[in-house]
């Protein structure tokens, strides 16, 4: 562990999960935070809790904003548990001189994405500090969410399942790039920042075999699969050609150099389907606008374990590595 906090120990990929490990997880140590899920699955397996800070820059941009943004990544969270968000708290640490329009606009999107979960807020605290202190406004949100389908864990995952994505990945991190460095595109990138509990209500509702979901926000599809096949002890095989990345966000990977697994998502997840209901599932999740490109991407294997390979079409492999470095800082 480095002496001193880096933009790098926030990115959700190696750096950030040295600092959970040496710093929090030595400290809070217990059988549930262990299990290193999206949420915490508590009292008696009955409830998911989890909770979720949000500093993103800039607080608007193409399809979200930080409010909406708030109540999506902790319903998310909730929802990959198989839970229904129900409550919601919500903490806002506000920059003297913010102005209060934006602060009604930001609300008004933590509204209608509450609409959508079928979830409330039903608790909160708020801060003000002086100019300087903090950029404009941070927003911390925790939920509780009522569990429908247990057994899901990503300490779970054998030979028996296969990964799904539901869309198309990276989209978040690109636009964000994009509105931050005032770039003009001609095209119709936008995050993807949606609640993802619709989609997985769906799933249960068919009675889908999930062994385990999670959402690919900081550190994206790589990070996710890499916890993986960490967590459950196995060996993930993804085929390159299967991924699917729209031509915009290939185009902004061409220009930071980075590679679309590893962008960041904040309405796009990760599945493992036992391979019997796979294909019913990918037939599921496109009934969904945002959904079209939902696809099988890969399978567990004993080929190299804790290990993500990467097939190309050429027929090499390569490792996928948990990303590291600064990546994009505040993306969520």
């Amino acid at each position: 562990m480095t002496k001193t906090i880096t933009l790098a120990h926030g990115n959700g990929g190696e750096e950030n999960n040295e600092l959970i490990k040496d710093i929090f997880y030595k400290a809070f140590k217990n059988e549930i935070l262990e299990k290193s899920e999206d949420a915490a699955i508590v009292h008696n397996g009955e409830l998911a809790f989890s909770t979720d800070s949000f500093t993103v820059s800039p607080l608007f941009f193409a399809g979200a904003d930080i409010g909406k943004l708030a109540v999506c990544g902790t319903c998310n969270d909730l929802a990959m548990m198989g839970a229904k968000p129900k409550y919601l708290t919500c903490s806002v640490i506000i920059e003297e001189g913010f102005e209060t329009k934006d602060l009604e606009k930001i609300v008004r999107s933590m509204k209608k994405e509450l609409e959508v979960n079928g979830a409330m807020v039903v608790s909160g605290d708020t801060k003000v500090v002086p100019r300087g202190s903090v950029d404009k406004i941070f927003i911390n949100t925790t939920g509780i969410g009522e569990v429908l389908k247990k057994g899901i864990s990503s300490n779970n995952i054998t030979q028996d399942d296969l990964i799904i994505v539901n869309r198309d990945i990276g989209c978040h991190g690109a636009a964000i790039f994009v509105a931050r460095e005032g770039i003009e595109m001609s095209s119709t990138l936008e995050s993807d920042c949606e609640s993802l509990y619709p989609q997985v209500k769906a799933l249960i509702d068919a009675d889908i075999n999930i062994t385990a979901m999670r959402d690919a926000t900081r550190g994206g599809v790589s990070a996710v699969l890499n916890e993986w096949a960490k967590q459950s002890n196995i060996c993930i095989e993804v085929e390159e050609d299967s991924i699917p990345v729209s031509d915009e966000v290939k185009g902004i990977c061409e220009m930071l150099g980075f590679e679309a697994t590893a962008l960041a998502n904040e309405g796009t997840f990760v599945l493992a389907i036992n391979h019997e209901d796979a294909d019913r599932a990918v037939k599921i999740l496109k009934a969904f606008e945002s959904c079209s490109k939902a696809a099988v991407i890969g399978k567990v294997t004993g080929l190299h374990l804790k290990k993500v390979i990467i097939n190309s079409a050429w027929g090499t492999q390569r490792f996928l590595d948990t990303p590291s470095g600064e990546l994009l800082p505040r993306i969520c």
